[in-house]
């Protein structure tokens, strides 16, 4: 998807590649708000206190151990993209949108970080709607802008580079998720003990 609304792309498309990208920022801010409220309101019966943050410190460790392979099991998925056919029958807006909505939504595309699961499940544990919408419209969000990485992309040879960039970074932004989940553990295993 990276490789497809970039400037060089949509110029080629014959669209603006600025406004793709808001309308991409637009729909992850609307499919990450959207779940984080639904799963903020379905959690509003849960208990409050400690309860929640063990789950949550549990959850995020068993996450970080099966995106580090330990045993060897694998985080679930859909095997399917975004339908890059939309980019030939849509304006860029809507692609936009309808792209940055699926991501924002997170599950509807090939997930490869058990981080996307673990979002949702920590929107559902905070127990309100609100919470909900802050969690599922920060994911959204960072979702969203995912395409703003590719601004510079005016040829070909660029955009050969980013990709040969992006393989070259896959192992360390994976340790990064795993270091960042671990962290993340740590916090709600101190606030558990804190409590």
């Amino acid at each position: 998807m990276l490789a497809s609304i970039t400037p060089l792309g949509e110029r080629g498309r014959g669209s603006r590649w600025w406004l793709t990208v808001t309308a991409h920022v637009i729909g992850g801010a609307a499919g990450g708000a959207l779940v984080g409220v639904a799963l903020g309101a379905v959690g509003t019966p849960l208990p409050d206190g400690s309860l929640p943050l063990v789950a949550a410190a549990v959850l995020v460790a068993a996450g970080a151990m099966v995106d580090a392979g330990v045993g060897g099991v694998r985080v679930p998925t859909v095997h399917r993209q975004v339908d890059d056919g939309w980019l030939d029958r849509y304006r860029g807006w809507v692609y936009g949108v309808g792209f940055g909505f699926q991501l924002g939504v997170g599950v509807t595309t090939v997930v490869t970080t058990s981080a996307v699961y673990i979002t949702w499940v920590l929107a559902l544990l905070a127990g309100s709607w609100w919470a909900g919408l802050l969690i599922g419209l920060a994911f959204g969000v960072t979702r969203g802008l995912a395409p703003l990485t590719t601004a510079r992309i005016r040829r070909p040879d660029q955009l050969r580079r980013r990709h040969r960039r992006i393989a070259a970074l896959e192992s360390g932004s994976r340790r990064l998720v795993i270091g960042g989940q671990a962290a993340l553990a740590a916090v709600a295993l101190g606030g558990v003990l804190g409590a």
